[in-house]
C-alpha cells in the first residue's frame, strides 16, 4: 500500500494503544509518521485535536485529506483492509469469529482492570488528573492477577492467544501485558510458565520491538 494513504498516527510514548497500532503496521509492513503528542500537558483536549477525535484520546490515524479514523481496532480494521496479509483478523468466518472472542475478553476483561489499577496509582495521582480510589486500585490489580492466571490455564493449549498463529488478540494482550508490568507494578507471577512462553514468543517478532 502507498504511504502516502497514511500520513500521521497520533501517539505517546510508552502507551499501549498506539503501540498497537504500530505493532500491527509493523507486520504489514506500513510505515506510520508518528506524531508524539503530550498527553500530560493537556494536548489532546485541546479544541485542535478534538477536531480530530472527540473523545480525546489517541490513538488517531490522520490521512493524506484529512480524515482521522480514531480508536485502536477501528484503524487496525482500516490497515487490515488495505494491506490484507498477513492476515491478523481472521481467514475464514469461524477463524475471524474465534479471534473475535478472545480480542472481546483482552479488551473487556483485562485491559479496563490494567487501566483501574493505573488510573488509581501513585503515577497519576501524582500528575494530579485525578483522585485516586485505592479500593479501585486494589480490585483492578486483583482482577489483572486473575486474569493472568486464566491466560497461563489458556496457553497450556496452545501457543498463541486465539489459535495457532499470531493476530490481533496477541498485540492487544502483549502491549497491556507490558504496560501493566513496567508502569503499574503488576508484571505476572514468574511461576505463570505458559503465559511466560507465550511472552517470550511473541517478544521475538521484530514488530513488537515498536
Amino acid at each position: 500500500m502507498a504511504d502516502e494513504f497514511l500520513v500521521k498516527l497520533y501517539s505517546f510514548p510508552g502507551a499501549p494503544n498506539p503501540r498497537r497500532v504500530l505493532i500491527f503496521a509493523a507486520e504489514k509492513k506500513l510505515h506510520l509518521e508518528v506524531v508524539n503528542v503530550d498527553l500530560r500537558a493537556g494536548d489532546t483536549k485541546t479544541p485542535e485535536f478534538l477536531q480530530k477525535n472527540p473523545s480525546g484520546k489517541i490513538p488517531v490515524l490522520e490521512l493524506a485529506d484529512g480524515t482521522c479514523i480514531a480508536e485502536t481496532v477501528a484503524i487496525c480494521r482500516y490497515l487490515e483492509s488495505l494491506a490484507p496479509n498477513p492476515n491478523l483478523f481472521g481467514n475464514d468466518p469461524l477463524e475471524t469469529a474465534l479471534i473475535e472472542a478472545h480480542h472481546r475478553h483482552i479488551e473487556f476483561e483485562l485491559h479496563p482492570n490494567i487501566g483501574a489499577a493505573w488510573v488509581n496509582g501513585p503515577i497519576v495521582a501524582a500528575m494530579g488528573i485525578v483522585k485516586p480510589i485505592e479500593a479501585q486500585r486494589q480490585r483492578g490489580a486483583d482482577l489483572t492477577r486473575s486474569y493472568y492466571q486464566r491466560l497461563n490455564r489458556e496457553l497450556a493449549a496452545r501457543n498463541y492467544i486465539a489459535g495457532d498463529r499470531f493476530t490481533i488478540a496477541d498485540i492487544s494482550a502483549l502491549c497491556m501485558i507490558d504496560f501493566a508490568s513496567s508502569m503499574v507494578e503488576l508484571e505476572p507471577d514468574r511461576a505463570l510458565t505458559n503465559l511466560w512462553a507465550w511472552h517470550a514468543l511473541v517478544s521475538q517478532r521484530p514488530s513488537t520491538k515498536h
